[in-house]
């Protein structure tokens, strides 16, 4: 009685267990024409000094709009550092989910103060001498603006989901975002050049859906 106990409990086990989930990849190229010219803040303290090497502002990040919850079990976490290096952010831009870290340590000459006054994470970290590395968690979806209150032409921005099916494009403006959910979604890309329309895709299981974008008009 017991052992056909335990057989009907296993088998009803077995009948509740989760279907695996469906899933596919998508890939693609974000590229620029002549996007409108984004300045940089002004700082006294820069008048007649040499102006540092002006940063890469190509950088994208691609992302589904909207995720199911049951797409994932668990929201994964990392600790990641963006660099002051050369009186700039390195790297610039970040994508990160919500519960991770980011360190921002001081490998430059000189001084520097990091501090955010964007909704999703407020945060100052003060001054600090090189070497010295501050560190601060994001617990809020949305975007921050990344500053340095010594040097007015520092800027950086941090990106933060609350799902991980997002990709920040590499040198020649590629994603690819892998085991994203089988349906219909709405594919976005932020950069700080320009947004280009969204676009709708559907990912059926083991497909991989190719989605290229263009920011700025043709050159």
């Amino acid at each position: 009685m017991v052992l056909r106990l335990i057989g009907v409990m296993l088998l009803g086990a077995g009948l509740a267990a989760p279907a695996p989930s469906l899933t596919g990849s998508l890939r693609g190229r974000v590229s620029f024409g002549t996007p409108a010219r984004s300045a940089d803040r002004p700082a006294v303290a820069d008048l007649g000094a040499r102006r540092p090497v002006p940063p890469d502002r190509t950088r994208a990040v691609v992302y589904l709009e909207r995720a199911p919850r049951e797409a994932f079990d668990t929201l994964p976490v990392s600790r990641v550092r963006m660099d002051q290096r050369g009186e700039q952010f390195v790297p610039r831009l970040l994508a990160i989910t919500v519960g991770s870290t980011v360190d921002f340590p001081n490998s430059d000459v000189t001084f520097h103060n990091v501090f955010s006054l964007s909704a999703p994470r407020t945060f100052d970290l003060g001054r600090y001498r090189p070497g010295r590395t501050g560190s601060v968690r994001f617990d809020r979806a949305g975007i921050v603006s990344v500053f340095c209150d010594i040097h007015a032409h520092m800027s950086a921005f941090i990106l933060v989901f609350n799902h991980p099916f997002f990709a920040v494009t590499d040198a020649d403006g590629r994603y690819a975002i892998a085991d994203a959910p089988a349906g219909t979604h709405t594919l976005v890309v932020w950069s700080e050049l320009g947004d280009p329309a969204s676009r709708r895709i559907t990912i059926a299981d083991g497909d991989v859906v190719e989605a290229d974008f263009r920011i700025g008009r043709e050159r």
